[in-house]
């Protein structure tokens, strides 16, 4: 998991991710929405890859790039577990700060 963290601490990563989340394309397409260059962006998509968030397909001399659901779902997963406990922690102060009075 902490690879996945810290590929998607990044601005940029994340958002590879979202032009990648509903299409493959390919890396000079997802290049061209960034003002670095495509060597930047393809150690981006390395890391991302590497991370398993994204899946890479070889179409001729293209790469192509798509977001991997399942380990996107896993994030999710994970960081609302953090989400739901303060809301539990929350809950419970406030009940007992209620019940106190």
């Amino acid at each position: 998991m902490q690879a996945v963290l810290s590929a998607i601490a990044d601005d940029r990563r994340r958002e590879i991710l979202r032009l990648v989340q509903f299409e493959e394309r390919s890396a000079g397409d997802i290049a061209s929405h960034f003002d670095v260059s495509r060597p930047a962006i393809s150690q981006h998509l390395t890391v991302l890859r590497t991370a398993g968030l994204v899946s890479e397909r070889r179409d001729g001399n293209r790469r192509m790039y798509r977001a991997n659901r399942e380990a996107l779902s896993e994030v999710r997963e994970y960081i609302e577990e953090f989400w739901t406990d303060n809301l539990a922690r929350l809950k419970a102060a406030a009940e007992k700060e209620s019940n106190e009075r």
